[in-house]
């Protein structure tokens, strides 16, 4: 029970889809930048993200891929509709600088190839649990990161201005942001890496217990 909750769960920390698959990441290195453009792309990879996988799931097993793949391109596509007209009314200053990010979150790597490689694989309800997993697993990563931007090139945190004695205009940047990406991708693989090491000694000494 306990080995098919963690692998329902591996989308925040053990395969985090921009951590560890680098998926997604041009939103995230581009406008990642403050914690209010970081909030308006959480909103809209969420519920672009789950609603059209959800809708997607109900396509006809036994067409062909690639029929399947168009058709849960155009479900995205109608999907992003909706949402991007709430996006204009919850963060019309994030949408200008988000610019083509947003329409791309629509074609994401969840919705056009993780679905047939990993959720339609799935039991319905294994497959929710899982999709839900993974897009907290962007959040995080995008909150995190527009966070840290912001309060590091800025001096700000959500606009309102914090005490920092350094500011580092380079993050601000495109460049900045991936840098900022490539170093927390490189202490979430050394983390994740001491937590398997540390796993694989106990697995060991409690074989060798039982010798």
């Amino acid at each position: 029970m306990n080995e098919h909750r963690k692998f329902l769960m591996s989308g925040v920390l053990g395969e985090n889809i921009v951590l560890s698959g680098l998926m997604v990441i041009s939103p995230v290195i581009v406008c990642g930048d403050t914690l209010k453009n970081a909030a308006a792309l959480v909103y809209a990879f969420s519920a672009i993200t789950f609603l059209a996988v959800l809708i997607s799931s109900f396509v006809p097993k036994k067409l062909p891929y690639t029929v399947k793949v168009i058709i849960y391109a155009l479900i995205a596509a109608i999907v992003y509709i909706p949402v991007k007209f709430a996006s204009k009314q919850l963060y019309p200053e994030s949408i200008s600088r988000i610019g083509i990010y947003f329409p791309l979150l629509a074609v994401n790597s969840l919705i056009v190839f993780q679905t047939e490689a990993k959720f339609f694989r799935m039991a319905k309800r294994d497959m929710i649990i899982s999709l839900v997993f993974c897009i907290l697993g962007f959040d995080i990563v995008m909150l995190i990161t527009g966070f840290l931007r912001e309060l590091f090139a800025y001096g700000t945190i959500n606009n309102h201005i914090v005490d920092m004695d350094t500011l580092t205009d380079g993050l601000s940047k495109t460049f900045g942001g991936f840098i900022f990406l490539g170093l927390m991708c490189g202490v979430y693989r050394s983390i994740k890496n001491a937590v398997q090491k540390d796993k694989s000694i106990v697995r060991s000494d409690t074989d060798v217990s039982y010798k």
